[in-house]
């Protein structure tokens, strides 16, 4: 019943919170978030590391087509699980400062977002799957278009057709698996471990994987379904922006591990090696953009497009080490992300400009922020001892196993990557100030308060990984194992 309660817990808070008037409205979110938080906390740390789905709940949904609501927690959505968990009550406080219309409806937004996050990472089932990975849409549709910037609408819109559009593929591919599964008291079943039994024909699985991949490419994204991504993480409110790189692009990653390598093997046998190369290019060339912007929020956008251009390699690799990789990374990207995004908001908050050529001499009157840029900036670099090396060089290292000339392509996030990091922290902190930076003043209680824990994890996941890799191991070896011995059955 966690699961449960870590699902339906955040939407009746957010329906609650729209009653709260005044200021009292970031309190009681802040609140409700960090209740949602020690639930997370909860189930990572009785979860028991093995390849069973825990803590999980199954009632009947529309009983006349068999589609359930279920859900439950395993090795591959445990840290997804945290993940969403820890980062909502650290994105609310770092708002404390700010101020925003309708504030109980911003707050609502952001809380029934993660309620609707929680069911995508616990479904069991791909219709409740499909339900909530479309709910998820609806609040930071509405936090962008609503609070975000001078060109909301048109980015905004551009990002809702985009997603929309990839989603009906998914749902045209989970339509044709539920028919293709046996009739069991008078109707089929939409149940994802009922999905992975399925002996698909190769011409089958392979329009099945463009159909999941194409609606996974473009949430993440993955080159070239990425053009909606710099505008909207631009235009977005920060706090929204947060929520889109720490936590929504991981539903389309979770999403290639959890429907395409178990239900389509020989789809990704015969295309994987395209995907691959999809997001290797992505890797290159969002780094390489990236190094050319002068607005930070820009430039940090491009930094997530190239990171989750490599988490999607690392699965398409389909090694362990890949796959290890791949989750442990997107625990450390979704903290390292909002780490690097509240910055450029504390920077934007006290100068009105994320333009680098405008900035200068900050770290002259901000020793806090100073130590806390730089390690965020660490941890995204990859550097060893932080989060971000851990899940890169898993990441690299399952590509390089796939195919040498790929990973040594792939390896080019960590030059690149330290190349442009290094460049927005030498532009914004050091040198001569500017009007703009003249009066500078370091970070506040309360913001110094979302750095701490960020920081604790980049050190934390970086000294002793092994506090989250045994637990997703389990399931992982499981994974692949099915995955070998059900592509060798089917050829």
């Amino acid at each position: 019943m966690l699961t449960l309660f870590l699902i339906l817990y955040p939407a009746v808070a957010a329906a609650l919170l729209l009653i709260v008037k005044g200021e009292r409205v970031k309190q009681v979110a802040l609140v409700a978030a960090l209740v949602e938080l020690v639930g997370a906390v909860a189930a990572f740390a009785q979860f028991q590391p093995d390849a069973s789905s825990q803590f999980g709940f199954d009632y009947a949904w529309i009983n006349s087509l068999g589609i359930r609501f279920s859900a439950g927690i395993d090795g591959i959505s445990v840290l997804l699980v945290l993940l969403t968990g820890l980062l909502v009550p650290f994105i609310i406080l770092s708002t404390f400062n700010r101020q925003y219309d309708r504030p109980a409806l911003f707050y609502a937004l952001m809380l029934f977002m993660q309620a609707a996050l929680m069911g995508v990472f616990t479904a069991r089932d791909g219709f409740l799957f499909y339900f909530f990975f479309e709910v998820a849409l609806i609040p930071i549709y509405f936090l962008a278009a609503m609070w975000g910037g001078e060109n909301r609408v048109p980015v905004t819109f551009k990002f809702f057709v985009y997603t929309i559009f990839g989603s009906l593929f998914m749902l045209v591919a989970l339509v044709y698996l539920y028919y293709q599964t046996p009739v069991t008291d008078g109707h089929h079943s939409s149940a994802i471990a009922d999905f992975y039994q399925l002996k698909l024909t190769p011409a089958a699985q392979g329009w099945v994987f463009w159909a999941f991949f194409i609606a996974f490419a473009i949430k993440m994204p993955v080159f070239p379904f990425h053009t909606w991504q710099p505008d909207t993480y631009v235009e977005s409110p920060t706090p929204a922006t947060m929520l889109l790189a720490g936590i929504m692009l991981k539903m389309g990653v979770y999403g290639l591990i959890r429907f395409i390598l178990p239900i389509v093997p020989l789809g990704v046998e015969t295309w994987g090696k395209t995907a691959i190369i999809l997001s290797v290019i992505g890797i290159v060339y969002g780094s390489i953009i990236a190094i050319r912007q002068r607005d930070m929020k820009r430039l940090i956008a491009y930094s997530s497009f190239s990171h989750v251009g490599l988490m999607a390699a690392g699965v398409f690799s389909q090694t362990e080490t890949g796959m290890q990789g791949a989750l442990i990374q997107m625990l450390a990207h979704g903290v390292n992300v909002v780490g690097m995004f509240f910055v450029a908001d504390v920077i934007f908050s006290r100068t009105n400009t994320r333009q680098l050529d405008q900035l200068g001499g900050i770290t002259r009157t901000t020793p806090k922020l100073t130590v806390y840029f730089m390690i965020m900036l660490l941890g995204s670099v990859a550097l060893p001892l932080t989060n971000g090396f851990i899940g890169e060089f898993l990441l690299l290292h399952g590509v390089f196993t796939y195919n040498h000339y790929l990973g040594l392509a792939a390896g080019f996030t960590i030059i690149f990557g330290a190349v442009y990091m290094l460049r927005m922290f030498q532009k914004s902190m050091f040198g001569p100030t500017s009007v703009r930076t003249g009066t500078f003043a370091d970070l506040t209680s309360s913001e110094s308060l979302v750095f701490v824990p960020l920081v604790i994890m980049v050190f934390w996941m970086g000294i002793y990984p092994q506090t989250f890799l045994k637990v997703t191991e389990p399931a992982v070896v499981n994974l692949m194992k099915y995955i070998g011995t059900s592509a060798v059955s089917l050829k």
